[in-house]
């Protein structure tokens, strides 16, 4: 496999659970206007991205497969539960 290929692979393994943080964090941002009015939109999808992220990789290694349902599940969990702490556990 090409270094290239290599790099493809791993961004489409990671894009997923980029794009959830990305997308969980837009929608808390207008759910919760007045809420998470001081909390950056960046902030927020970094850290909602970066745990689906993780969890999608701790699933491929504890499962030893990626795309399973368990490993998708704990990527949004891991999205929501980050969310919640960026967004309204942090500096409170």
């Amino acid at each position: 496999m090409s270094p290239g290929l290599a790099l493809l692979h791993l961004l489409n393994l990671l894009l997923p659970g980029l794009l959830l943080g990305a997308l969980t964090a837009a929608a808390a941002k207008l759910i919760w206007r007045r809420e998470l009015a001081d909390r950056p939109w960046r902030r927020l999808a970094a850290w909602s991205g970066a745990a689906a992220a993780a969890a999608t990789v701790l699933g491929l290694v504890l499962l030893g497969r990626d795309g399973s349902m368990a490993a998708h599940a704990a990527s949004v969990a891991a999205a929501a539960l980050a969310l919640y702490a960026a967004g309204f556990r942090a500096g409170r």
